[in-house]
């Protein structure tokens, strides 16, 4: 205990002086040795090093998982030295979600059998976003956690050394300045004034007793000296080692964007087979999926989704219909086209733009460029017609030109929907998810995507 004591008390007179010396320093009262400039450099590399590993250590951290509270509970888990509980990704989630919902709508329906696919990939998905995160998290952000709490750590804790033994060097050296000024003066002017014997005899001996204490002063002084030398080569063999740290991280930056790249490219081939197995099956599951509970208000603001391609040499019904039979006619049923009868006022020419075919006998067939007679029918479905041609009459849809507009392009009308129309069709063996377009004298390939395909 004793022994302890004693050297709690040389400590707290060390920290003393070494505050007083890191004092009259800042206050330029005190000199202060250099560090080469080799040694500065080092030192100013490491920082940078350090501080920018942490931001992107850190950010890393919020990109592979931005909710904090997760990170939150990973960090207590680690320092707790436990496993990490396994986390279900948002991508699983929804898939998951997905299914559960077609087993409540029925898996036999269209919309049922779309929620099981779709949810089937994003549970693949999901999968994916795991091992992604899994493999970043041990290529790339346990080697940054290791040299920020590992190797850093040490470069500090030899850094606080160096700098507490320069200290105790610079200490070394004003007391050696102080002992030598003190000699001097001692040497210059001896006090042989005093009366008292005492006060005498230590007069005439100052200068020997100053003597004294320049060579401790100055043996101090080599002790201190060869320490900090010692301390400083150690610190500096450290901070060259921050290169080996920087291919390390660059090995392991690679390993990052290679896992990036793996993840981004398993999402792009499930997006891709998820695409083609919903454009393979059968169009009609689509617009009916809930036909029964849709409130037929709403049609004209709701189109139908409804798919179907032209092919070659048949007449481009996509000019004359964009919805299902039923879908823009009024709930009573069935439109009976023979117990129309056109209005007293407000019927008009129009000028036919495209072959039609009708669908049904309530519908009008039509021959490009004829004139026929066009009129509306009090609660018919405004994206329709009444239109005669002598003593046959039957419905179409509105189809029409726009002034100053390519004349090649015709724009087409449903509710309050408009957009150009083209004439599309398929070519065996093509792709599913392209169609050949024609606009004029202009043909080429069109992405199905890039189309709302009418019927």
């Amino acid at each position: 205990m004793d022994f302890n004591l004693k050297k709690l008390t040389s400590d707290a007179g060390v920290f003393f002086t070494r505050a007083v010396q890191f004092t009259e320093e800042k206050l330029g009262s005190a000199e202060k040795t250099e560090l080469d400039a080799h040694l500065e450099n080092l030192i100013a590399r490491a920082d940078c090093t350090k501080n920018w590993t942490e931001k992107i250590f850190r950010q890393t951290e919020v990109l592979l998982q931005p909710n904090p509270s997760a990170r939150i509970e990973e960090f207590f888990y680690e320092k707790l030295d436990k496993k990490i509980p396994s986390r279900t990704t948002n991508g699983e989630l929804l898939g998951q979600y997905m299914l559960d919902a077609a087993k409540d709508f029925g898996p036999g329906t269209p919309y049922g059998s779309t929620l099981i696919t779709v949810g089937e990939y994003q549970r693949r998905l999901g999968g994916a976003e795991r091992e992604f995160l899994q493999t970043s998290a041990i290529n790339f952000l346990t080697p940054l956690r290791n040299f920020l709490e590992g190797d850093w750590r040490t470069i500090s804790k030899e850094r606080r050394l160096l700098e507490n033994r320069r200290l105790d060097l610079d200490i070394c050296k004003a007391r050696v300045k102080k002992a030598k000024q003190a000699e001097a003066k001692a040497a210059a002017e001896p006090d042989f004034q005093e009366t008292r014997p005492r006060n005498y005899v230590l007069s005439a001996s100052a200068s020997a007793l100053w003597s004294e204490e320049v060579d401790k002063a100055e043996q101090e002084l080599r002790v201190a000296q060869t320490e900090f030398d010692r301390q400083a080569e150690v610190t500096r063999l450290l901070l060259e080692g921050i290169s080996s740290t920087h291919v390390n991280h660059l090995r392991c930056l690679h390993e990052f964007v290679e896992a990036q790249a793996t993840y981004y490219a398993q999402c792009h081939q499930y997006m891709q087979e998820l695409q083609k197995e919903l454009s393979s099956a059968n169009s009609d599951m689509y617009p009916n999926s809930f036909a029964s509970n849709v409130n037929p208000s709403t049609s004209a603001s709701c189109p139908s989704p409804i798919s179907s391609a032209t092919l070659p040499g048949v007449s481009p019904p996509g000019l004359a219909s964009t919805s299902t039979p039923g879908s823009a006619r009024e709930p009573s049923g069935p439109l009976k086209i023979q117990d129309v009868q056109p209005p007293s006022t407000g019927h008009r020419k129009a000028k036919v733009l495209y072959d039609y075919d009708a669908h049904d006998t309530s519908e009008l067939s039509l021959l490009a460029d004829e004139l026929i007679t066009v009129y509306t029918v009090p609660g018919m479905d405004p994206d329709w017609l009444v239109g005669e041609r002598g003593n046959q009459k039957g419905k179409l849809i509105t189809v029409y030109t726009v002034p100053g507009m390519d004349p090649d392009w015709l724009v087409g009308e449903r509710g309050n929907q408009k957009g150009k129309l083209i004439t599309v069709y398929t070519v065996p063996g093509m792709d599913p998810d392209w169609l050949v377009g024609e606009r004029g004298n202009q043909k080429g390939k069109v992405p199905v995507t890039y189309l709302e395909l009418l019927s």
